[in-house]
């Protein structure tokens, strides 16, 4: 597909002091398979270590910051930054370590290739490492996947997972209510709505933290977002 030139990078970041610096030069220095890179970091209020960090980032028209004035969430970040994209293809990144941007190749090659408009990478799937950790998270996320899937007629693994890549064409008329953790369920409802949109889904790599390393998510997301699903599909 050669008309696709450009992929925009957004990174919400939160509190991502220790992590920020490495992500950031891992994301410049991943292969994208020829597309021009555009890295859109959303910072949502963070603390004052992140925010001096940040201060230190030279900005560009290939590499920009956003900034939240009050925490309103992933959600609300993506959203924002989708507004300044100007990419082909849309890649969502953490700004911890837990996934790694060797795996653009993987995550790009379906939608370059005109077999996929949607790509999931999936922790679930594949030969790549995984670093093991709790079992309550593995089977909140499976559950929380199989009743998505049950809304959405898809039969995804991981549903859940930071790294969703689309191309931004499809998705341009698709409108972000959600502002937290909501992000997982809103954006996979509404995309699979599309007509004859085609999602891959591919193994990654995961180096998952625990929450004395800073993992923010709780037992409250999951539970959000079990309701967040449901709402999803019959009203909004």
């Amino acid at each position: 597909m050669t008309k696709l030139k450009k992929l925009s990078i957004l990174i919400p970041c939160y509190n991502e002091d220790k992590t920020l610096l490495t992500i950031l030069k891992k994301v410049k220095e991943s292969d994208t398979l020829g597309l021009q890179k555009e890295i859109i970091i959303i910072d949502d209020a963070s603390n004052q270590k992140t925010k001096s960090i940040l201060k230190t980032i030279k900005t560009n028209k290939h590499l920009k910051i956003l900034t939240n004035k009050t925490n309103q969430g992933k959600a609300y970040s993506i959203k924002k930054g989708l507004k300044e994209s100007t990419g082909d293809v849309i890649l969502i990144q953490d700004a911890d370590l837990e996934y790694d941007p060797k795996d653009y190749p993987l995550l790009l090659s379906p939608i370059l290739e005109n077999k996929a408009d949607v790509v999931y990478g999936s922790r679930f799937t594949g030969h790549l490492p995984h670093r093991v950790l709790y079992f309550h998270h593995y089977l909140a996320n499976r559950f929380l996947t199989f009743l998505s899937n049950c809304f959405t007629n898809l039969n995804l693994t991981d549903m859940e997972t930071c790294y969703k890549v689309f191309l931004k064409e499809k998705a341009k008329n698709i409108k972000i209510n959600s502002h937290r953790f909501g992000l997982e369920p809103e954006l996979t409802a509404k995309l699979a709505r599309i007509p004859n949109i085609r999602f891959y889904e591919v193994g990654i790599s995961y180096s998952g933290r625990t929450y004395q390393e800073g993992k923010h998510i709780t037992a409250y997301d999951a539970l959000k977002t079990l309701f967040q699903i449901i709402y999803y599909h019959f009203f909004d």
